[in-house]
């Protein structure tokens, strides 16, 4: 496989499992050294081990990373170790607990907006400055197609995820006489672990939408977020890219 990220240090948010493990793999066996965050030590521990034993060089962060003082800690392993950083996966998310909005309390709302929109700010914010002393960077966030279309019974969910749609938009103009890139990535429902957090009903419904009508695999979702996170991936900013089976209706 082709090298593309040679030399290269890589920060993923919930990489252990999931969507983030599929993407850290991809980099990691394209040459990328990992800062892997997650809030699950165990699971997180396995992972990196996992990766050290097949050569990639791995780091584990483990922490909420809607926690500036993890995010603070996360970049600063990549400065320390190899005084630079390439690429953010800003992966780690969660759906929260399913409900009409008049039946979901507003710290329902609290917990989804900080795991989602609170963390990809404070990893952009912490990441870019290191970033910036090379004038290089890619920044991927993973946003959602609900974040797009909306999904009912899912309030926090789908509008944080749109939130990140923006602040996508935003950051990449800003950088945008700068070598660093932002885009985002909204795909479809895929089975993930995530998925344990929603019902049956709105997993149906989702499957529903999608006119291919499948789950996206993770090794879909990774093939896209490692072509945006790449070097070949130059003349795209603020960028949004579907991997919908079809749902994206703009």
């Amino acid at each position: 496989m082709k090298n593309r990220f040679e030399d290269q240090v890589s920060v993923i948010t919930g990489g252990a499992t999931g969507i983030g493990y599929s993407i850290a793999k991809r980099l990691g066996t394209e040459g990328s050294k990992l800062i892997i965050v997650d809030i699950n030590h165990e699971i997180g521990t396995q992972t990196i081990n996992e990766f050290n034993s097949i050569g990639i060089d791995s780091i584990l962060i483990t922490g909420d990373v809607s926690d500036e003082d993890i995010a603070e800690k996360a970049i600063k392993a990549a400065s320390d170790n190899w005084n630079k950083l390439d690429v953010l996966i800003n992966n780690a998310g969660i759906t929260g607990d399913p409900g009409t909005i008049w039946d979901l309390p507003v710290s329902e709302m609290d917990r989804v907006y900080r795991t989602n929109l609170r963390a990809t700010y404070l990893f952009c914010q912490k990441s870019i400055p290191l970033m910036l002393k090379n004038n290089y960077g890619r920044i991927v966030n993973i946003a959602s197609i609900a974040g797009k279309e909306g999904n009912p019974k899912m309030v926090p969910y789908s509008s944080t995820k749109a939130a990140i749609i923006g602040l996508t938009k935003s950051v990449g103009k800003e950088l945008s006489d700068t070598g660093i890139r932002v885009n985002c990535v909204t795909p479809a429902v895929a089975h993930t672990k995530i998925l344990e957090q929603t019902s049956t009903e709105i997993v149906n419904y989702m499957i529903s939408k999608v006119p291919l009508g499948r789950a996206v695999e993770l090794s879909e979702i990774s093939s896209l977020v490692t072509w945006v996170a790449s070097k070949e991936c130059s003349f795209t900013t603020a960028g949004v890219f579907d991997i919908s089976g079809g749902r994206a209706t703009y």
